[in-house]
Formats: structure tokens, C-alpha cells, sequence
């Protein structure tokens, strides 16, 4: 049973997704990953992961996580945009950056919560879901945090959003410009002052972007993981 598993887990999945690295079968097979257990395996994905959601946090988590990336930086909600241009035009441009900027400084800060959530959708992982994840399609990994996650995500993060966007006084700047903007006498349509579940919708988006991208590098690089563990179930050169 564990060489018919060795022979599936190197050949189904480590070997088509690493046609750059131009790993041999015979090779693997003959080198010292060849003596791991099922065990082991479920053992180094949920390492693998691990190290994956961590970086897919930390990308996140610092200073220009958000408002630095041409991809993940939050501009004002859709149904503001009216509001923006308006309050440009009226020369309150400045406010309005401000409010961008704090926008993003508190997604940034909010998203350090996603990483003990994420540890423990691994902690809660079976064998039989880590092998699946390995045998599965290439964003199975993702799919799987997706499902265990993101409610978990959603809830954990409005409180934790709220109280970021009020540190770095985002609600504050938000709520001045749609306030002044709400009391145009030309403003028939009243602008939504509540950006919480704005933000925890964005940042949400943009962690599972990350989880995919961690997780294309894990099924493109194992060798890049440098444990013993994970030296062993997906072998070395």
C-alpha cells in the first residue's frame, strides 16, 4: 500500500506539476524520500500550506500590502465614485486621498487576524484531506481554506476591520466626505458613510488570491521548501 501511494503521490502530482524542474521518476524513487509514510506526506502538505498562508499573509500585512499594489489597492466603494469626483471637482481632493490612504492602512492592519484561522483550518485537516488536496486539482488547496475559512474570515475581520479603519481614522475621513457630500443641494441619492463590510469583502478577496498564488507555488517549486519533512515527501536533488 505505501509503494503503490509513493509511486501515485510522485507520479500523479509531483511530477506533472514540475515539468521546470525535470524530475525523474526513477530518480525520486531511488532517493531517500522513498522511505515516507502516508503519515508523512499529510505531515509535509500541512506544512507546506503552513508556509503558504503565511507568506500569502505577510504579503498583505505590512506598510503598501494594500495601497502599494496595483492589484489589491482599495479605492473608494463603487457606489462612492459619484462622490469622489464631486468632491474633486469641488477642490476636497486631498480629503479624499486621505481617506484612501486610511482605507488601505486599515486593511493592512486588519488582515494579521486571517493567519491563526488559517492555522487552524490546518490543524484541522485529516490525512485524508491533505492527500486530497495533493491529488486534487490545482487549486485544491485554495478551494479547501475557501470552504473551512471564509466565513470564519468575514466574521473574525468586521470587528477587527472596524477597529483598523478607526485607528487609522479611515471611518473618520470616509464619514466627513460623505457627509459633505450627502449635504450638497444637488446630492438627491444619499452616499453610504459604512465601509466595513466594503473593506472585509476586499481584503477577504485579496487573502484567497494570495492563498492561490502560495498554493501554484507550492505544486511549481516543492524543492524550493526547505525543511526535512518536506525534503522528504517531495524529495531533492
Amino acid at each position: 500500500m505505501k509503494t503503490l501511494f509513493k509511486v501515485l503521490f510522485f507520479a500523479v502530482v509531483i511530477i506533472p506539476s514540475l515539468s521546470s524542474a525535470q524530475i525523474k521518476l526513477p530518480g525520486i524513487l531511488s532517493n531517500k524520500s522513498s522511505g515516507i509514510t502516508e503519515n508523512e506526506a499529510g505531515q509535509g502538505i500541512k506544512e507546506a500550506l503552513l508556509q503558504g498562508v503565511t507568506n500569502a499573509v505577510l504579503n498583505l500585512n505590512k506598510t503598501d500590502g494594500f495601497f502599494g499594489s496595483e492589484i489589491y489597492k482599495m479605492l473608494l466603494p463603487p457606489d462612492a465614485v459619484k462622490v469622489e469626483k464631486t468632491l474633486r471637482n469641488l477642490g476636497m481632493g486631498n480629503q479624499v486621498d486621505k481617506a484612501i490612504l486610511a482605507i488601505n492602512r486599515g486593511a493592512e492592519d486588519a488582515v494579521a487576524y486571517a493567519k491563526p484561522i488559517f492555522i487552524d483550518a490546518i490543524k484541522e485537516m485529516t490525512l485524508k484531506d491533505a492527500l486530497n488536496i495533493v491529488k486534487g486539482p490545482k487549486d485544491a488547496a485554495t478551494s479547501y481554506f475557501r470552504e473551512k475559512t471564509k466565513q470564519k474570515l468575514i466574521t473574525a475581520f468586521s470587528p477587527s476591520v472596524k477597529s483598523s479603519l478607526d485607528k487609522t481614522e479611515a471611518t473618520k475621513y470616509y464619514t466627513d466626505i460623505i457627509t459633505t457630500y450627502n449635504k450638497l443641494p444637488t446630492t438627491f441619492k444619499k452616499a453610504d458613510p459604512d465601509l466595513t463590510s466594503y473593506v472585509v469583502g476586499k481584503a477577504v478577496d485579496a487573502l484567497f488570491d494570495q492563498v492561490a498564488k502560495e498554493e501554484a507555488n507550492i505544486r511549481a517549486n516543492p524543492l524550493a521548501r526547505t525543511s526535512d519533512i518536506l525534503k522528504r515527501v517531495f524529495g531533492s536533488n
